[in-house]
């Protein structure tokens, strides 16, 4: 389901993990002084479907490139199919700007706060409130419940177990404690934040969907856009149910390897994939690793539909753009500029969140 850069020696040499090679961040190696910036080396992007560039070929000559057909379904844009890759859906532009904003909130204020899960509970346990944390620059100290804990300046208590807990406090009082206590910033604990799941909880030891595992509905503004933006893919009749999603959270230099979502009970009912931050590059193979993948761009507001045939279709993010040339994120610049709130901006400024939702039964 959810894929990491590990893969397999007999996947080394696949056309899918040549493409990822490709496209993944390296730096240029040739400057010998440690004290220049290291620069990105350059990757040949000339073959990478760019939907922006095509649709607004499209609106002016009403031409497309060979091999993509454009359907109508109620959008503000057509809706893009590939002939190669049946069950494949793509909406340039699908969320508004004042939607790419609300849920760039959402994803790092309400979304990773328990009972949802993210990749922190397996060693810090759920933790309450990260991104006011990041906002008030405290630290998350560890204390066996032995020792008498600080309770000035602390805020609330993130269990893991019996023995030990960690809580957050003022960088001041950290500073002091910080000689006897594990602690780690709660800024590094935001750039390290990888996923968090919203609904019916995925175990990740376990591969399956865990409904015993406490979690919340997922919002319901968020299923009404769902169902919407998965209606060209959702089968005659029937209506998009979302009870899972899944919120990948990426920086500079992460990526996404080419992995399968297989473990929902019914393929024919579309994952939908909602794009915000900065540009990247996804790409989509085909059943087998071996089968040269094709890449695409994908930008903030644009979202991707996934089902049937296309379900069964190796997929993965080798790249996000982060550099002011490429990311592409001048629009939810003006958007957080005009905010008090300066942090939701430095965020998205370097990171990109993918919100992919899920009909599981």
């Amino acid at each position: 389901m959810y894929g990491s850069d590990k893969v397999s020696e007999d996947a080394e040499g696949t056309a899918f993990r040549k493409a990822e090679k490709k496209y993944k961040l390296y730096y240029d190696d040739t400057s010998k002084s440690s004290r220049k910036k290291k620069q990105p080396k350059q990757v040949d992007l000339s073959e990478v479907l760019d939907f922006k560039s095509i649709l607004d070929s499209y609106n002016q000559n009403g031409q497309l490139p060979p091999g993509i057909v454009a359907v109508q379904c109620g959008f503000n844009s057509p809706v893009f199919l590939l002939e190669n890759h049946p069950g494949f859906y793509f909406i340039p532009g699908a969320l508004s700007m004042q939607e790419q904003s609300q849920w760039i909130r959402e994803s790092l204020t309400s979304f990773p706060q328990p009972p949802n899960r993210t990749n922190h509970n397996a060693f810090y346990g759920p933790i309450d409130d990260l991104f006011n944390a990041v906002k008030e620059k405290k630290v998350l100290l560890e204390e066996e419940s032995s020792i008498g804990s600080l309770d000035l300046g602390a805020s609330s208590c993130s269990s893991n177990e019996d023995a030990h807990r960690w809580k957050f406090y003022e960088e001041d009082i950290a500073t002091l404690r910080g000689k006897t206590c594990k602690s780690v910033k709660a800024g590094v604990l935001l750039r390290k934040l990888r996923w968090c799941t919203l609904g019916l909880q995925f175990d990740w030891s376990k591969r399956n969907y865990n409904v015993s595992l406490p979690h919340k509905k997922i919002p319901d503004a968020l299923c009404q856009l769902a169902k919407r933006l998965a209606a060209p893919a959702m089968p005659i009749g029937e209506e998009f149910q979302p009870e899972a999603a899944i919120v990948n959270y990426f920086g500079l230099g992460d990526t996404l390897g080419g992995h399968l979502d297989d473990m929902e009970a019914d393929w024919s009912k579309p994952i939908v994939s909602m794009s915000l931050g900065c540009k990247a590059i996804f790409l989509l193979g085909g059943k087998s690793r071996e089968d040269p993948p094709l890449a695409m761009f994908l930008q903030s507001g644009d979202a991707v539909l996934m089902a049937g045939e296309a379900r069964e279709c190796f997929h993965g993010v080798p790249r996000i753009f982060t550099d002011t040339e490429n990311a592409e994120t001048a629009s939810l610049d003006l958007q957080f500029s005009h905010e008090d709130d300066p942090f939701f901006l430095e965020y998205i400024r370097n990171s990109r969140i993918n919100i992919n939702i899920r009909q599981v039964f």
